[in-house]
């Protein structure tokens, strides 16, 4: 294939994007800090970067910082697998045991070096071990090398007697700037071919497709993000992005606190919430760069508030393909670990992710569940559950990256009174039983789900029959009638009025076994949130007392 000048270009560039964490570790090793601890699950990347600060010898990093006579260092690595590494030097590769490794790195290293550890968390149980680190701090008289210890883990988990000592550094996925350069790389690699270069050129062509392709490998490592782009190059002769979401979807899903949720449901699979509705359609555009320039601050989210089976979950959804953004479940339940520690880790790691797929929509499904125990938890679990909401408030009152936070509740009094202050969320909003042309709306749209015309039904009779139902009642109501004809016919005759209203009759509304609680519900609501629907044409509760037709 002929030289590509674009690609070319794109190969012969020397910059590349540096992420912010090796700015902070780039300080830190000239301030000669003893001890410090990287947070990250990608072990090459953050090694491959560490290993450019230590012997200098990158000239992207050369030219960001004004290093003066600053002296190269060697770069050593440790495991408790392989023991020690260097390329510039012999060390011991047969010292594998924790202690020993530390007494080595104390006391024989006879030039400046920086030496990262990887995964060292779990031997900080051993007390020799975490005073043998603590003994690092302090300078070996014997020997004038600068050393820099780097404990390198995808887990934060430093002793209380460590936390003034060592210093934490979170080393973040990859984001977009960075995500598009090594979509610039791997294009170039696919342009050398004879007969897909074209494809690969058109990316190299085109700054918006890397940008697309770029978002949706965000949340992505380096090395998994390089892999789901070889793949698509072979599958697809090309970055298709459809075989990227699919691969990033079961990515994702390995960290079982995240679900990368997908759906074909729009705003139109929606009966009513048209107050609902009309806010989100003003911010729907609040994400792109021009909102951006014209001053609009990130949407951080909203609260939905109410009756159970009213399309709170379902309005969720809706929103994410509306939006055209990515949707992730976050189950509460799934964060809470059994080591001490872990749940709030988790909590956190959830929070990156969803923070570098951004922007995205973030769900929290019935949230009064998954955090209905922070008020006794200093009884109950040690604090585990206050300390892992607060980890969730704080993040959701400062965040700054464009996820926003969609949070569904059915029970009002279990949710704790510092979620609902202004600053938590956008808005609050009820969502209460559908009213009269919410009902027909939805029965509408689940007769047309299900290939029958809702011209040909008594609608006024239906929803009038079904006063006080909720919207999964009424979408049970027409799976019920649907099963009683076939049953009735074997499928020689179809669903008419009478059959629906008979399926009906058979429904216990929820309205009726919980009238007192929706009324509490409702009269909270009035000066607390924003309702997602006007009202019905009649009180609700009085259209509920109403005698129901008979047949």
């Amino acid at each position: 294939m002929a030289s590509h000048p674009i690609a070319d270009a794109a190969a012969a560039s020397p910059n590349r994007p540096v992420p912010p964490a090796v700015d902070e570790l780039h300080y830190l090793i000239r301030a000669q800090y003893n001890l410090v601890y990287v947070v990250s699950a990608e072990e090459e990347r953050v090694e491959k970067w560490v290993r450019d600060l230590a012997v200098l010898d990158s000239q992207t990093l050369r030219e960001r910082w004004d290093v003066g006579q600053w002296q190269p260092r060697q770069f050593i690595k440790w495991s408790c697998s392989q023991g020690f590494k260097c390329d510039t030097a012999d060390v011991p590769g047969d010292i594998r045991d924790p202690i020993r490794a530390l007494d080595w790195v104390s006391n024989n290293l006879t030039r400046d070096a920086v030496v990262v550890l990887r995964d060292f968390h779990p031997f900080f149980n051993d007390p020799m071990v975490a005073r043998r680190v603590r003994d690092l701090q302090y300078k070996n008289p014997e020997s004038q090398a600068k050393r820099t210890v780097i404990f390198l883990s995808s887990i934060v988990k430093i002793p209380m007697e460590m936390e003034k000592d060592v210093i934490v550094v979170d080393f973040d996925l990859p984001d977009r700037p960075i995500m598009e350069d090594i979509v610039r790389e791997m294009a170039f690699n696919g342009a050398k071919s004879q007969r897909f270069g074209k494809n690969f050129a058109k990316v190299l062509e085109s700054p918006d497709l890397q940008r697309e392709v770029a978002e949706a490998a965000l949340g992505l490592t380096e090395a998994e993000a390089r892999q789901v782009f070889a793949k698509t190059s072979v599958r697809d002769k090309g970055f298709n992005l459809k075989t990227i979401l699919a691969e990033k979807k079961h990515i994702i899903r390995k960290s079982g606190i995240l679900e990368f949720y997908e759906t074909t449901l729009g705003m139109e699979s929606v009966g009513g919430l048209v107050h609902l509705k009309d806010w989100l359609n003003k911010r729907r555009h609040a994400f792109t760069p021009a909102a951006q320039e014209f001053g609009l601050p990130a949407p951080k989210g909203i609260l939905l508030l109410g009756v159970p089976g009213c399309g709170k979950s379902l309005a969720a959804k809706a929103i994410s393909q509306a939006w055209q953004m990515p949707l992730l479940r976050l189950d509460v339940g799934k964060v809470f670990g059994s080591l001490v520690g872990s749940s709030e880790e988790n909590m956190r790691r959830a929070i990156k992710t969803a923070e570098a797929v951004a922007p995205a929509i973030l769900w929290l499904d019935e949230l009064e569940k998954g955090f209905s125990g922070t008020k006794s938890s200093g009884q109950s679990d040690g604090g585990t559950t206050a300390r892992v909401f607060a980890t969730f408030l704080t993040w959701l009152q400062e965040k700054t990256s464009p996820v926003f936070v969609i949070a569904t509740a059915n029970d009002v009094s279990m949710l704790p009174p510092e979620l609902l202050r202004k600053g938590r969320f956008d808005e609050i909003f009820f969502v209460d039983l559908p009213n009269r042309g919410e009902r027909e709306e939805i029965l509408a749209i689940q007769l047309k789900k299900r290939h029958r015309d809702p011209v040909v039904f008594d609608m006024k009779r239906l929803v009038d029959t079904t006063a006080g139902f909720s919207g999964s009642e009424l979408e049970e109501s027409v799976v019920g009638a649907l099963y009683d004809t076939f049953d009735d016919g074997h499928g020689t005759t179809d669903i008419d009025t009478q059959a629906l209203v008979g399926a009906i009759k058979e429904v216990i509304p929820l309205s009726q076994t919980m009238r007192e609680r929706l009324a509490e519900m409702r009269e909270w609501s009035k000066s607390r949130a924003r309702r997602a629907s006007p009202p019905d044409d009649s009180p609700v509760v009085a259209d509920m007392a109403q005698p129901r037709l008979e047949m």
